[in-house]
């Protein structure tokens, strides 16, 4: 029993080191929201991080339906918040907000998530630009929720997998020396 509890012991202290490895900046709010149908085009877009970002080193961009950028100023950074104020028009239809952002500890975190116009005020969207069209691969196409940290968490498990592995197979052995086998 006590070298079971020895192995679990260097599992841990083996894993410990790995955890710092999430904490990446993570989009924890974002204005106009995923998903969102809005009733009036938005005048900027807001999203917040679950920590302080580089102002140096942040991207937001909107696209229009047809995968068009929408003119807008440079992005503000406050904090842990950037905003993208628009400059251009936006028409009915599903846009898509794209950012990537480097995070405090120096790990790049992007992602990209969708937004409905539908003004009556404005015309309806076409049918030709309001269908979905796999994004081009100069944008950022990594939904909410993904950020670029994701092989360091398969990383993290791969090296989980093979260090329980590696116990189990020590404890087998120790197992077969006791009995005489």
């Amino acid at each position: 029993m006590r070298r079971l509890v020895i192995a679990v012991a260097v599992v841990l202290g083996v894993l410990a080191p790995g955890a710092p490895a999430w904490a990446h900046a993570q989009l924890v709010a974002a204005d106009p929201a995923k998903d969102a149908v809005l009733a009036a085009a938005p005048a900027a877009v807001t999203l917040r991080f679950n920590e302080r970002i580089n102002p140096d080193f942040i991207t937001i961009v909107v696209s229009d339906p047809a995968k068009q950028r929408v003119p807008a100023s440079d992005v503000t950074v406050d904090d842990v918040s950037g905003t993208l104020t628009l400059t251009g028009a936006l028409g009915n239809g599903v846009h898509t907000v794209a950012y990537r952002v480097v995070s405090v500890d120096g790990h790049t975190v992007q992602g990209s998530y969708p937004f409905t116009v539908a003004d009556p005020g404005l015309p309806a969207a076409s049918v030709a630009a309001s269908v979905a069209v796999a994004p081009a691969a100069s944008v950022v196409a990594a939904p909410v929720g993904e950020g670029g940290s994701g092989g360091a968490r398969v990383g993290l498990l791969a090296g989980v997998g093979v260090v329980v592995a590696v116990a189990a197979v020590w404890l087998f052995r120790i197992g077969r020396r006791r009995s005489g086998l």
